[in-house]
């Protein structure tokens, strides 16, 4: 058997390279491409190559803000086709970020469909659609006209910019965020009014400092608003490249429902999702780090935006729970500044001037390049306009040329040499048609002639000085400012954030338990006014207009009062969460609602006064039947709301007021009786009695006010008389003030004395009061009303009054 004949040697090449030097070499190529090609923004637009292709492509598509949507997967392929040949996973992911605006300051795509959230990534690219946003045509106007370089795309079919026009500066406006190989950029997004003003500050000054240019551009402006705290991050980065910046989110303390106070947070840090916060929240309430919060609820929508609710617990200070959620939850988060970007090729680290230097000089670079292809074409077109005219001077020689020659490079060459023309005007007129032979065409071309040739003097005089090519340049970013800029959201605060208070449990937290007092306006409003140790309301507070009192109690912060209603019950409550004022400066209408804030009332139900739980001292109720009672409040059980008189179908309490056995209780009726008598006269009892008889009505005469006097010296009645069946607030009426020792006291249970005279039209009195001066009346808008003289007798008609009167109290801290 024959031997098999052996392969034939392959020629092989081996070449022995150094393993470490072929490693480095790799390394630096793939750093590059890196760096160069996927990770840094270029300086002069502010884009990535994949975000550059993208807004290309899509303007090539002819993706107007005007016309449709198209589906975001059919730009993506395109990109990925044509120009970008790295998947189409990064170039969705780019695309989507430009059509985010929590992500850009001034959104470049604009995004039908889900985009995406803080907290949640977009859908496939098969369900959503795009186009280009306005902002966008700023970016890639002029593209045909030579403004900028265009290079091969990856495989030399196509062609590309390799930068954008870019109207306004982009890098600036939007920030930039990447990760290269040895380097990352982390650029914050600024406001485009405030970057436009500093960049034509720049045109006109060029040797501006960093300082000037921050009296245009003081900080950052992110999408999603914040606040700044202190600048010194924000100088370090404007100078050097590199700076760290502290932002919180914009809270407000509110009451978020009876007895409740909340924290509510309508904007947060950059970057920083709703989920992410209330998960920090939760993760540091159940570790026991934060303590306080009773509830946290996401109420965002998009008609109302963001808008997070964080409960309080009762006790615990609103302002010391929130020093907490800074320290441990992303409600103050950090911004680290660090603008590297692509500068001639070469990654640089640059300050607010430097960034502004590079943009001023492409967009002059721009408009120059610009203004030379305009010229060239406008020259150009001057040109075969002045052939064309010469040829209609004398047309009939033309066409007569024309006609005799054998073929059209004869009659090229006979045109040039009888009317002395170049070759482009030559060609330009074989190619005439008739229609443009007429004498209305002669007009036309002569206009246009005028009209290219003052565009060229322009154009060559604005290519000739630079300060009429500067001023350009600033007229257009002043048009984009305009166009697409929009008001600052973020706020700057000079001043750098307080450091948050140590966590000491939850006793730091909490309210102290000081003394208070709880003030109650005629109008219903409560204020509480916290004192040191044997403080009192100052004088300031004495003299605060526009409050009339109805009543105030002393007592501390976090224990608990009664809220006696014109029902027959008493309503606990703590007066821990009502809004507090300084002692010196006591203002009821700042206050809060106190049948809002108690929350237990009906609509018809009004508070009529407050009481202490701990106070042996009797509740004197006085209704409107004419029923007197007394009840000790310690004796009533320790329940949210207890009846403390049995009111009878139809019947309800007037006035209430803490009576000891010498004051005197006063009872004044609709048909002007008044009846005073000692409380003496009434024995305290139980919660469940229906009371005494307190005055004798006559007809259909009803108690209109109830008192109690715990001193008679001084002590005044007002009454206020009116019709029955005018419309409140219609008529004022007539009042008169008149001494209290003009009443004589009569027994309980009796009839009274006449207080007030009705004149014609007159039937009853429609307002009563008595008590101790100083005296304040307001109107139902809460305004001061001015009230009689005191002085009047007894049963005077009283004086017109000049404006309604709606209720009437002592003065704030009398």
């Amino acid at each position: 058997m024959p031997r098999p004949t052996p392969p034939e040697p392959i020629d092989e090449r081996i070449q022995d390279i150094d393993l470490s030097s072929e490693m480095q070499g790799s390394f630096l190529e793939y750093a590059y491409s890196v760096i160069y090609s996927r990770a840094l923004p270029d300086a002069r637009d502010g884009l990535k190559p994949v975000q550059r292709r993208i807004l290309y492509q899509m303007a090539e598509m002819g993706l107007r803000p005007d016309r449709g949507h198209v589906k975001s997967a059919r730009v993506v392929g395109e990109v990925m086709g044509k120009l970008h040949p790295h998947g189409d996973a990064p170039i969705y992911d780019a695309l989507v970020r430009l059509a985010q605006p929590f992500s850009l300051r001034v959104p470049l795509v604009d995004g039908h469909g889900n985009f995406g959230s803080l907290d949640d990534g977009p859908a496939a690219a098969r369900y959503t659609e795009a186009r280009l946003a306005p902002a966008a045509l700023a970016l890639t106007e002029n593209l045909d006209e030579d403004v900028v370089d265009f290079i091969p795309n990856y495989d030399g079919q196509f062609q590309q910019p390799s930068v954008l026009p870019a109207a306004f500066p982009n890098l600036l406006v939007n920030g930039a965020s990447g990760i290269a190989v040895g380097m990352a950029t982390n650029m914050a997004p600024h406001n485009l009014i405030e970057v436009v003003a500093a960049a034509i500050h720049l045109l006109d000054h060029p040797e501006a400092t960093t300082e000037e240019l921050m009296e245009f551009v003081p900080g950052p402006d992110f999408p999603s608003g914040g606040i700044l705290m202190g600048l010194d991050g924000v100088k370090d980065a404007y100078a050097n490249g590199r700076g760290a910046l502290k932002v919180r989110g914009k809270i407000s303390i509110e009451p978020l429902g009876p007895r409740r106070t909340g924290i509510v947070v309508t904007e947060l840090p950059y970057t920083v999702g709703p989920e992410r916060l209330i998960e920090k929240i939760r993760d540091a309430v159940q570790a026991k780090k934060l303590q306080g919060i009773s509830d946290v609820t996401d109420l965002t929508d998009r008609n109302h935006g963001l808008r997070i609710q964080i409960g309080i617990k009762t006790g615990f200070d609103a302002s010391a729970v929130l020093d907490q959620l800074y320290r441990l939850t992303p409600l103050e988060d950090s911004f680290s500044i660090n603008n590297v970007a692509l500068v001639g090729g070469q990654p640089r680290t640059l300050g607010l001037k430097e960034l502004l230097s590079v943009y001023v000089a492409h967009r002059l670079e721009v408009i120059t390049r610009r203004s030379r292809y305009r010229l060239a074409r406008r020259e150009e077109r001057l040109h075969l306009v002045e052939g064309l005219l010469i040829a209609i001077v004398d047309i009939d020689e033309v066409i007569q040329v024309i006609r005799t020659s054998d073929d059209s490079d004869q009659a090229r060459t006979r045109l040039r040499t009888v009317f002395d023309l170049s070759e482009p005007q030559a060609e330009y007129i074989l190619e005439l048609r008739l229609r443009r032979l007429t004498k209305f065409s002669r007009i036309e071309l002569e206009g246009e002639r005028d009209k290219l040739q003052a565009e060229i003097s322009d154009l060559r005089e604005l290519l000739a000085s630079d300060v009429l090519l500067r001023a350009q340049v600033a007229r257009e970013l002043d048009a984009a400012a305009e166009a697409y800029g929009t008001p600052r959201r973020t706020m700057l605060l000079n001043a750098a954030p307080p450091k948050p208070r140590a966590a000491k449990g939850a006793a730091d937290l909490q309210i102290a338990d000081t003394p208070t007092v709880v003030v109650l306006s005629t109008t219903g409003r409560a204020v509480r006014i916290d004192l040191e140790e044997g403080q009192e309301l100052s004088a300031a507070a004495r003299r605060s207009k526009h409050d009339a009192v109805l009543t105030t109690i002393t007592t501390t912060t976090r224990s608990e009062i009664g809220a006696v209603t014109s029902a027959g019950r008493v309503v606990r409550f703590s007066p821990v969460d009502l809004p507090s004022a300084p002692p010196a400066s006591v203002h009821l209408a700042a206050g809060v609602a106190l049948r809002d804030y108690v929350g237990l009332l009906d609509k018809s139900e009004r508070i009529l006064t407050l009481v202490r739980f701990d106070d042996d001292t009797p509740i004197a109720l006085g209704t409107r039947t004419g029923v007197v009672k007394r009840v000790v409040p310690t004796t009533l059980a320790v329940r949210p709301e207890l009846e403390i008189i049995g009111l009878k179908p139809g019947d309800a309490v007037v006035g209430a007021g803490l009576a000891v056995e010498d004051a005197e209780l006063v009872f004044v009726t609709s048909d002007a009786q008044l009846l005073h008598f000692s409380a003496a006269a009434v024995r305290p009892q139980g919660a469940p009695a229906g009371g005494m008889a307190g005055i004798k009505l006559s007809g259909a005469a009803e108690v209109v006010a109830f008192s109690v006097l715990p001193s008679t010296e001084d002590a005044v009645v007002i009454t206020i008389s009116g019709a029955d069946g005018v419309l409140d607030g219609t008529d004022a009426g007539r009042a008169k003030v008149s001494l209290f020792s003009e009443f004589p006291g009569k027994g309980r249970a009796t009839g009274g004395v006449r207080a007030h005279s009705f004149l014609k039209g007159e039937d009853r009195l429609r307002l009563a009061w008595v008590g101790l001066p100083p005296v304040l009346a307001v109107g139902p808008d809460g305004a001061a009303r001015i009230l009689p003289d005191v002085g009047a007798k007894r049963d005077a008609s009283g004086q017109t009054l000049d404006a309604v009167i709606g209720s009437i109290g002592r003065a704030l801290g009398a």
